[in-house]
């Protein structure tokens, strides 16, 4: 029997009643599929730095480098600065284990509404570079309180970056087979931009199987509205993957059922796995939050840790509990609560 070493984070706000929802579907598939997970719940978060004034213990990295992967809710509580919850946790996790590709997958599920008037074949993987780009510690601020207050942020982009980020999106291209779109400014972002068309193009002359077009961002969202069939693996740098996974998840229904996965594709570090969703401090504690992010994050990780069948299962229980209007949340248009939403993907699991 396979064992698998899960560290588990709820974090803060719903991250905290959507985790459950993960954890009794693992345990189902389990037993189906003969794993034993082992979780190790760690009580990282904002709650802890307003205890303790850090997110997580000092050796919090040392204890997640042995781990199988990592399950991680959501961070973020309106008494802590975004940037301090941002910094204090999830960013120290992706770049110490070099979580390069951040995977965010968007479809449109059968019975679900789209807020498009068209938004037929919508089913598209964004593949985020997640270690560097334009988020970034270079920069500061001089001047401050001061008329003429100045603040500087740098982008980096480095060749390895971001040729290893194109070369992992070809190669999903590759075995989708429906082509891949770039998405870049380097008609107004001079530096940083063509430099990444460069490589990438690069990149493309040694996948001729995949047909490449690039698209500046701000035409590629717009698309994204009015032709979302039109994509299918989409690379992007740090802040334009992630502005564009959102917006994809809007329209895919409710940013409530997007996963995403951290990943090292190499293995030499755990693997991180997430909903998109955040914190959402407005809705906490009233049990209403989708727990489908959550539970597609930990299909990604069943995925990832090799165990297809068991993840074949849990994606189908998703589309089933979807097509269900009486088990949707609210975001999605329907009444059910967290629970009820929960208990249909495991009464789909049999």
């Amino acid at each position: 029997m396979a064992i698998q070493d899960i560290a588990v984070i709820p974090g803060d706000g719903i991250g905290r009643e959507v985790m459950p929802a993960a954890l009794r579907a693992l345990e189902a598939l389990g037993t189906r599929h003969d794993i034993a997970f082992s979780f190790t719940e760690l009580d990282w978060g904002c709650e802890r730095h307003v205890r303790e004034g850090r997110l997580m213990p000092e050796d919090g990295l040392d204890q997640l480098l042995e781990r199988d992967a990592i399950l991680l809710g959501a961070v973020g509580d309106p008494r802590v600065p975004d940037h301090l919850s941002l910094w204090g946790l999830l960013i120290p996790i992706r770049r110490t284990f070099d979580q390069y590709v951040n995977l965010r997958p968007v479809r449109l599920f059968p019975g679900v509404r789209s807020p498009l008037a068209d938004p037929q074949g919508l089913d598209v993987v964004i593949v985020r570079e997640n270690v560097e780009g334009e988020y970034s510690e270079a920069g500061g601020r001089v001047y401050r309180g001061h008329a003429h207050e100045m603040a500087v942020q740098e982008a980096i982009f480095t060749r390895r970056g971001v040729t290893r980020i194109a070369e992992y999106a070809f190669e999903l291209a590759e075995r989708r087979g429906r082509g891949l779109t770039s998405a870049t400014k380097s008609n107004g972002i001079i530096h940083t931009l063509p430099f990444w068309d460069e490589i990438v193009r690069e990149v493309a002359a040694r996948h001729p199987d995949v047909e490449m077009r690039e698209e500046h961002i701000d035409a590629l969202c717009a698309k994204v509205v009015m032709q979302p069939g039109s994509f299918d693996v989409v690379v992007g740098s740090n802040l334009f993957g992630d502005i564009l996974s959102d917006l994809a998840a809007g329209a895919a229904g409710s940013i409530g059922i997007a996963p995403s996965a951290n990943l090292n594709p190499e293995r030499e570090f755990p693997s991180m796995f997430e909903p998109v969703h955040g914190s959402a401090p407005d809705i906490a504690g009233q049990g209403i939050a989708n727990p489908i992010g959550m539970l597609w994050s930990a299909q990604m990780m069943l995925e990832h840790l090799g165990h297809e069948d068991a993840a074949a299962d849990l994606i189908a229980a998703i589309e089933a509990s979807l097509a269900d209007p009486a088990t949707r949340t609210r975001d999605l248009g329907g009444h059910a609560d967290t629970d009820t939403a929960t208990r249909a993907v495991l009464d789909a699991l049999g």
